[in-house]
């Protein structure tokens, strides 16, 4: 009996899981509380077998239960890696699931550039087929006042890039068993990564043009804005890695979570660069700078 129960390979077989289903009805909901909130925003209607859907609780009972179903689906895998289920085979598929997840962030990012590229390249022919657009022709549009790339766009570039450090800091000193340098590395990481949300929060508070102003207002939120989104992400990632840490989890050896949110961080420091330069600096040359 003993020899069939044996594993002679080095695959993981899983046990049965509810967090698939449960997470597919969880976006799914999660979704259709988007457009029911929007709808509600703007008064509006969404009917469903009689019932009207537009109302916000939708929206949160959907975050509600996507946040439980990360919380135990990522548990889960914890307690697997800790029951030495992660192979050398199942971690080299880990690390390929999360090259694949950062990949189709990447064409997420690209989507967005893609639509300030083609409103900032040909402002005319954007203003021909969206009659609502006014650019005068030129880019940034006529009457628009920018935000000064080299005041707070400088400073939190220069705050991510001195994350990126200390997050290598900290990596460094886990490959080499140095916990007290990990631990410190790793906090000064997430107190950068905050910092970096709250001057983005003083910038969008200060702007001098709003989202409904213009294309220029509506392509440059949505990419710093969704830019902004990861990086709070990427903050919470690393700040369950430091609850780990501080508890021991991590080795020199197995400490595959802490390697993906590195990722994960440093990904959202080039997205930064890329849009600093694009949209900070080169989408708003020529126009006069707000303050």
């Amino acid at each position: 009996m003993a020899d069939i129960q044996h594993k002679n390979h080095d695959y993981h077989i899983i046990d049965p899981s509810p967090w698939p289903f449960l997470s597919s009805v969880g976006v799914f909901i999660l979704a259709l509380g988007g457009i029911a909130w929007m709808r509600y925003i703007n008064s509006g209607e969404l009917p469903f077998f009689g019932h009207n859907l537009a109302t916000p609780w939708l929206f949160f009972i959907g975050l509600a239960i996507v946040l439980y179903c990360m919380y135990g689906w990522w548990a889960d895998t914890i307690k697997e890696g800790n029951e030495g289920h992660h192979t050398r085979v199942v971690s080299l598929h880990l690390r390929y699931g999360m090259i694949m997840f950062i990949a189709s962030e990447v064409m997420f990012f690209v989507a967005w550039f893609w639509a300030f590229f083609d409103a900032s390249l040909f402002p005319a022919e954007v203003e021909q087929v969206a009659r609502t657009t006014h650019t005068g022709g030129v880019w940034p549009p006529k009457g628009t006042e920018v935000i000064d790339p080299l005041h707070l766009p400088l400073y939190n570039t220069v705050t991510l890039l001195l994350s990126g450090a200390t997050l290598t800091w900290a990596h460094h000193s886990l490959l080499h068993n140095d916990r007290k340098g990990m631990l410190a590395g790793l906090s000064l990481t997430v107190a950068l990564g905050l910092l970096f949300t709250y001057v983005q929060f003083y910038e969008y508070s200060h702007a001098p043009f709003e989202f409904r102003d213009s294309i220029y207002g509506a392509t440059f939120f949505m990419a710093t804005g969704f830019h902004g989104f990861h990086v709070i992400v990427g903050t919470i990632f690393l700040l369950v890695c430091l609850f780990r840490a501080f508890a021991g989890a991590f080795t020199p050896k197995q400490h595959f979570g802490f390697e993906a949110a590195s990722w994960y961080w440093h990904f959202v420091d080039v997205v930064w660069l890329f849009l600093f330069f694009a949209i900070y600096v080169w989408g708003s040359w020529g126009a006069p700078v707000h303050g």
